[in-house]
C-alpha cells in the first residue's frame, strides 16, 4: 500500500496543471497594515489592521470594540484620509467620536433605520448595512469603512452569505480600503484577514459616581497574512497572546485631562 507521502504527490502531480500544489497550504502574505494609535494594540498586531482587507472586532456590549475602532478612525482622519461608518443600530454616538479625535469632517456616517413596512422584519436594517457597505465599497475613496452590526442577533449576522463577505473582500482589496466589521460574533468567516476579541477587564473611576476611563483586553483569533515591517520589530511580541490598553471617557477627554 502505498504511504500517504506518495498518494499526495500522486493527486498533485495529476492536477497541477489545473490546481497547482493541492494539497499545499497557502504561504502568508505580506500585507500592508495601518496603525490604530493604540501602541500596546498595534505592537500585538505587528503595525495594526491590514489595509485592504476584512478585520473583525468581536465582543459583547462595552468590551471595547467602538473605542477600538474610533481609535482607528482617529489615526485614519487626522492625516486627512476619508473614512465611513456603517451604522446598523443607528447607534453611533457623533459627539464621543469626536472626542475619541475623529474628525467629523472626514467621515461619512450611514444611518440604517426601520421604515414603517417592515418592523417586523430583523433583516430590515442588516439589509440596509450590507447593501451601503457595498456601494462604498465599490465606489472607492475610502481609507477605512468600519461596518458596526453591534447589536444584530448572531443567528441573523450567520446568515448572511458567504459570497456577501467574499465580494466585500475584493472590492477591499481593489479599493486599498480596511474593512473594520463590528458584532457580538464573527460573521465573516474565510473572508477575514484578521479576527481581534475584545473584552472589558476594569472601570476606573474618578470619585464614586464619575467614570475617569475602562480598561480593555484584546485576543487575536487569526491573523492571515503576515505584516509588511515597518519598524524594528520588539523580541518577543510577536507571542504575546494579549494585549491591554486603557480608553478615558469621553468626559475626562473633553475636561483635558
Amino acid at each position: 500500500m502505498p504511504s500517504s507521502s506518495a498518494l499526495r504527490l500522486q493527486i498533485e502531480t495529476s492536477l497541477e496543471r489545473r490546481f497547482p500544489a493541492a494539497l499545499t497550504p497557502a504561504p502568508r502574505t505580506i500585507r500592508e497594515t495601518a496603525p490604530i494609535g493604540i501602541q500596546e494594540v498595534d505592537h500585538l498586531l505587528d503595525g495594526g489592521l491590514p489595509v485592504g482587507a476584512i478585520s473583525e472586532v468581536t465582543g459583547l456590549e462595552s468590551s471595547g470594540r467602538t473605542s477600538l475602532s474610533l481609535a482607528f478612525l482617529a489615526e485614519r482622519t487626522r492625516q486627512g484620509q476619508v473614512c465611513a461608518w456603517v451604522d446598523a443600530d443607528d447607534a453611533f454616538d457623533a459627539e464621543s467620536a469626536a472626542a475619541s479625535g475623529v474628525n467629523l469632517r472626514q467621515l461619512l456616517w450611514v444611518r440604517c433605520r426601520s421604515v414603517a413596512y417592515s418592523k417586523s422584519k430583523p433583516w430590515a436594517r442588516l439589509d440596509q448595512a450590507l447593501r451601503s457597505t457595498d456601494l462604498l465599497l465599490q465606489a472607492g475613496g475610502f481609507a477605512a469603512l468600519v461596518l458596526d452590526l453591534g447589536n444584530t442577533a448572531p443567528e441573523h449576522g450567520c446568515r448572511i452569505p458567504l459570497a456577501t463577505w467574499f465580494r466585500f473582500r475584493q472590492a477591499a482589496d481593489r479599493t486599498r480600503c480596511s474593512l473594520v466589521v463590528l458584532g457580538t460574533a464573527p460573521f465573516a468567516q474565510s473572508s477575514a484577514a484578521a479576527v481581534l476579541e475584545c473584552a472589558a477587564t476594569q472601570v476606573l473611576t474618578g470619585c464614586e459616581t464619575v467614570l475617569s476611563s475602562r480598561r480593555y483586553e484584546l485576543r487575536t483569533g487569526r491573523q492571515r497574512f503576515a505584516p509588511q515591517p515597518f519598524a524594528p520589530k520588539i523580541t518577543g511580541m510577536r507571542k504575546l497572546p494579549a494585549s491591554t490598553w486603557s480608553a478615558a471617557s469621553p468626559w475626562q477627554r473633553e475636561q483635558g485631562a
